[in-house]
């Protein structure tokens, strides 16, 4: 039975409630903000009303002259204070950018499903005092306010009053009867509609907590599109200052339990210019203190540091359902090519780890510049100067959703599928990208290979070498001992480095067993990039079970 996808309904539901935390503990730490900022305003204008009215009641020209010296004195001190608000403000912006990785570190990023249920109850039925206090009128009582005839007035026949006041009373019940139907008429509509928008609401949440259970559930199952709706939630809630994009896209593969982040990074322009503050009481001015450039820059490369280690460790913790094993993290940021005057996005930073390594690092205590070294990861040498790297594989490449939509235009389609390849074909496919690339490649006969499906030569000095190459034309995830098995062959060869072409993907134990080794691992996406970038357009589709 087909697996039904997350709803557009519950991944909404999850990035609003992802991003409406966010949003309020942003406008609590802005609410506290403004409340210190009232405070001290009202300080300085009790200040300012206390030598008014000391001015006002000065009678000697020795109390005028007292009282502007307390004056100027008095507006010197709000210069000053003035300053120290704007030095609190950017210790506080340092501090704050300064911690951006240990600022998870105390938390605990995984998120209970249960808080996407809806938690509030329907109020309670409250309509005006004045219909609940209503009660029916009893005509009787007021017809007794009639004062009775007397016996001169029934004997000579005179009903006139009696009738003018009993018609009168009559009309006052009628009156308050109507009043009474009216009331009641008007409490029994709003009784109508309460329970119709109580209705309403108890539908609301039985969508709801059946969305909520839906998504449970796919994500239990480990459900790509569960995953990554999980996922983005976890991000989502991430607290980073206001004024950080907080964009990112997610792709996830099933089969090698691979998260792929496309993060955006902050620009440098998130690092105040200025240093410091000062008042010059001579010129009446603040003045401020440039920022060093080489502190911006150190600044700037921890920032991304940070980013990139923190959104790793935030997608690992959180993963309660340990669906996810290797996490590939792009970092890009949104930049204007100064030559050519168009929007690009380098990407600074490219990482891939395992989640059994990368877990096992204690990041209180981690260098962040050599921990990321340690990891593999490709780092911009000036991120301030956006100078990009290439990524570990382009997310565009992995992420299934494109596979899928190509499929639909399968018959329009006249690029090659991989997949209907012979295994023969796929490794002359392969040698001659690397040919392409600018490998003296040779083909090796497939019965006399020795485990090499192809024998490249960089010709470059120093840098070059003898390169073993295997391809797998496979639907399954490689495992870890076709990557061994490429390492001893490699070694025999006395190669300097090999690598692995596949058309699926490769477990977490094969990315750490390639660590700190001279080998290259290569997964479908990464394939049709490479094979893309020498003009070669072609596809993946896995044959159905």
């Amino acid at each position: 039975m087909a697996k039904l996808g997350v709803s557009s309904f519950i991944k909404a539901i999850a990035r609003d409630a992802a991003r409406t935390r966010r949003q309020q503990e942003m406008n609590r730490k802005r609410k506290l903000r403004e409340q210190e900022a009232r405070r001290r305003e009202d300080e300085r204008r009790r200040a300012q009303a206390e030598i008014l009215v000391k001015r006002q009641q000065a009678q000697t020209e020795r109390e005028r002259k007292q009282l502007e010296k307390e004056e100027k004195q008095q507006y010197i001190q709000s210069r000053i204070e003035e300053v120290d608000e704007l030095n609190a403000e950017l210790s506080e912006r340092i501090r704050d950018l300064s911690q951006i990785l240990q600022h998870t570190l105390d938390k605990n990023d995984t998120i209970a499903f249960s808080s996407l249920r809806v938690v509030e109850e329907f109020p309670p039925f409250t309509p005006p005092q004045e219909l609940l206090t209503v009660e029916p009128p009893d005509k009787q009582s007021y017809l007794q306010k009639v004062k009775p005839m007397g016996i001169i007035e029934n004997a000579l026949g005179m009903r006139g009053r009696y009738q003018r006041e009993l018609q009168a009373a009559e009309a006052q019940y009628l009156s308050a009867l109507k009043t009474y139907e009216e009331k009641r008429v008007r409490l029994e509509q709003l009784k109508k509609e309460y329970e119709n928008a109580r209705q309403v609401f108890l539908r609301k949440v039985q969508q709801r907590d059946q969305e909520v259970a839906e998504l449970e559930a796919a994500y239990k199952e480990g459900e790509a599109s569960a995953v990554m709706t999980y996922t983005s939630m976890v991000l989502e809630r991430s607290e980073y200052p206001e004024d950080f994009p907080q964009s990112f896209r997610l792709a996830y593969s099933q089969e090698s339990k691979e998260m792929v982040v496309e993060y955006e990074f902050p620009g440098i322009d998130v690092i105040p210019v200025v240093a410091e503050y000062k008042y010059n009481k001579a010129k009446d001015l603040i003045e401020e203190k440039p920022r060093k450039p080489a502190e911006i820059k150190a600044l700037y490369q921890d920032i991304v540091i940070a980013i990139t280690l923190r959104t790793i460790h935030e997608i690992l913790e959180a993963d309660q359902g340990n669906h996810i094993q290797v996490v590939t993290f792009n970092g890009f940021v949104n930049a204007v090519d100064p030559a050519t005057g168009k929007d690009v996005q380098p990407c600074l930073i490219s990482v891939r780890t395992t989640k059994d390594v990368f877990m096992d690092i204690n990041l209180e205590r981690v260098d962040k510049q050599v921990c990321l070294r340690n990891l593999g990861a490709r780092v911009s040498s000036s991120p301030e100067e956006r100078l990009p790297v290439k990524p570990v594989v382009e997310f565009d490449m992995v992420d299934r959703r494109f596979i899928d939509q190509e499929n639909i235009l399968n018959n329009l389609d006249s690029r090659p599928n991989l997949m209907d390849l012979s295994p023969t074909e796929f490794e002359n496919l392969v040698s001659n990208l690397f040919g392409k690339m600018g490998l003296d490649t040779k083909l090796t006969r497939s019965s006399k290979d020795g485990g090499v499906d192809a024998v490249a030569f960089d010709t470059r000095p120093v840098l070059g070498g003898k390169v073993v190459i295997q391809a797998k034309r496979y639907k399954n995830t490689v495992g870890v001992s076709a990557v061994r098995d490429l390492y001893g062959t490699m070694l025999n060869e006395g190669a300097s480095k090999g690598i692995l072409v596949t058309t699926s993907s490769y477990g977490s134990d094969a990315y750490d067993f390639v660590k700190d080794k001279p080998l290259e691992l290569i997964d479908g996406g990464g394939l049709l990039y490479l094979l893309d970038q020498v003009g070669i357009k072609a596809k993946i589709i896995m044959p159905s079970e």
